[in-house]
């Protein structure tokens, strides 16, 4: 009956071509993203760590998995909303031409001469600014062959910042810093501003150049001035400390069988939570991966797709790299472990400084940190790479720390106000599950070398929200050895 309805609803007001035109621009966008992905994603990858060893502790094919990945989550979710705009436009064509067939044809325009501004906010917060000249021309097959009679200038203005430091400028983000760690204002003095600084600015600035000579959607201005400075400080006694000012975005990444047996389907069917991070470890138990059942459902979805009679070529091709990449991640999730960013509190760093094996002061995967935000100071250690061309982001467990309503779609700070401390060279040989104590600990102890905390403040003491998995009830109840 509905399709019935629906033919006589075309035979009375005619074919709607603009709608028939979106659908068919929705399907070439689709066939173009299903295709164009993977070399986006090989070319991104290839920028990153073109340039760079990988530094002999940390699993290369893991990192790059990570980046790969997070990369492709991001452009599905960019499609994602390209989609959502164009389908809300046509839903608002397609009732705007319905009134005008239903209603008498209105009298033809005047054209409009002079000139027409239009100031408005474009989403990534940068302030647009349009000037539209229309003027009276010749006859159309004359202003067709005039190249000037339809131009348009663009220009993009956009201020690199410098480096904050000193600490004046420092405590304008936080006043109490110098409280917190009275030695900061004397390593100051020595402090040089990191290269990494001016590296994270000019990938900023290459990504705004390349999207801006596309005409894509920018890095919002709040993306853009996420860094308020990046120093290599040392101690006499020779320790060096990475210091970073910055926000604080949200992961959410990370899974572990051994801790945490069970995840919410939610999160198991997810073709966006990514259960790996840069800090893995071999695993202890024979509790498998919870991830490992979603995964496994997406390969035998992927095969079966690749096996139908419609599907076409260039999705036959997209799907067979997904379906190696997914089983690449199954033998890595039944082999290993990694933290999972609701429970363990730890901070993301670009790629580039994770495999950046020449630089003494670029943090490596397992070194610790302290991270400082208001009068609080929290032990954690480097977990995860992140992209490029931003800086400043934690765990999920860190960022509802800082700010209880944090969630993976709220960062809990928006200011350049946490101050994010790395001592370099700190990691452990061995790599495991871990242990929040242990971590407070090392932390305490890095920090008395470059002159300790300042009287009134502690180190954060984190509870391990884990429920306890049966290996570690069963030592638990065990008797000990005499002597024990």
């Amino acid at each position: 009956m509905e399709e019935k309805n629906y033919k006589r609803t075309l035979e009375r007001r005619g074919v709607p071509w603009f709608g028939l035109g979106f659908l068919i621009l929705i399907a070439a966008l689709l066939g173009s993203f299903f295709t164009e992905i993977p070399g986006k994603v090989s070319r991104n990858l290839k920028q990153i760590l073109e340039s760079r060893r990988p530094d002999t502790g940390v699993d290369k094919d893991t990192l790059t998995r990570r980046v790969e990945e997070r990369l492709r989550a991001e452009m599905e979710e960019d499609l994602a909303r390209e989609l959502a705009a164009m389908r809300k436009a046509l839903a608002k064509q397609e009732a705007a031409s319905a009134d005008a067939r239903d209603g008498e044809s209105p009298p033809a325009p005047p054209l409009p001469l002079g000139k027409v501004e239009d100031v408005r906010k474009m989403r990534s917060g940068i302030p647009f600014k349009t000037e539209i000249t229309f003027e009276k021309g010749g006859i159309a097959s004359a202003e067709r062959a005039d190249k000037d009679s339809y131009t348009a200038n663009y220009e993009l203005k956009l201020k690199l910042p410098a480096a904050a430091k000193t600490i004046a400028e420092l405590e304008k983000s936080n006043p109490d810093l110098s409280k917190i760690l009275p030695s900061l204002p004397a390593l100051l003095e020595k402090a040089e501003v990191s290269p990494w600084f001016n590296t994270l600015y000019d990938n900023k600035a290459g990504r705004i150049r390349r999207d801006a000579n596309a005409l894509n959607e920018l890095l919002t201005k709040h993306n853009v001035y996420d860094c308020e400075t990046i120093l290599h400080m040392r101690t006499e006694g020779g320790r060096r400390v990475f210091f970073m000012q910055a926000e604080m975005d949200v992961v959410s990444d990370g899974s572990d069988g051994d801790r945490l047996s069970t995840m919410p389907d939610s999160i198991v069917n997810s073709t966006y939570y990514q259960p790996f991070t840069s800090y893995g470890w071999k695993k202890r138990s024979k509790t498998p991966n919870p991830m490992i059942a979603g995964w496994e459902k997406r390969v035998a979805n992927g095969t079966k797709e690749l096996k139908a009679s419609g599907t076409s070529t260039d999705r036959k091709k997209w799907l067979k790299g997904r379906i190696a990449m997914l089983k690449r991640g199954i033998s890595d999730l039944k082999s290993r472990s990694f933290l999972i960013a609701e429970y363990d509190p730890f901070i993301v760093i670009p790629v580039t400084l994770l495999t950046a094996m020449s630089d003494s002061y670029a943090p490596k995967v397992g070194d610790y940190a302290v991270v400082i935000y208001g009068k609080k100071v929290y032990p954690c250690i480097v977990g995860d790479g992140g992209p490029t061309f931003k800086v400043g982001e934690a765990s999920l467990r860190m960022a509802k720390e800082l700010n209880s309503r944090a969630t993976p779609y709220n960062r809990p700070v928006s200011d350049l106000n946490v101050s994010y401390v790395v001592f370099p060279g700190s990691r452990e040989k061995t790599k495991g599950p871990p242990d929040y104590e242990k971590w407070r600990q090392k932390c305490h102890e890095l920090l008395a070398e470059i002159g300790g905390l300042g009287s009134g403040y502690e180190l954060h003491q984190w509870v391990d929200l884990l429920p306890k998995s049966e290996l570690e009830k069963s030592k638990e109840t065990s008797p000990k050895p005499e002597g024990e």
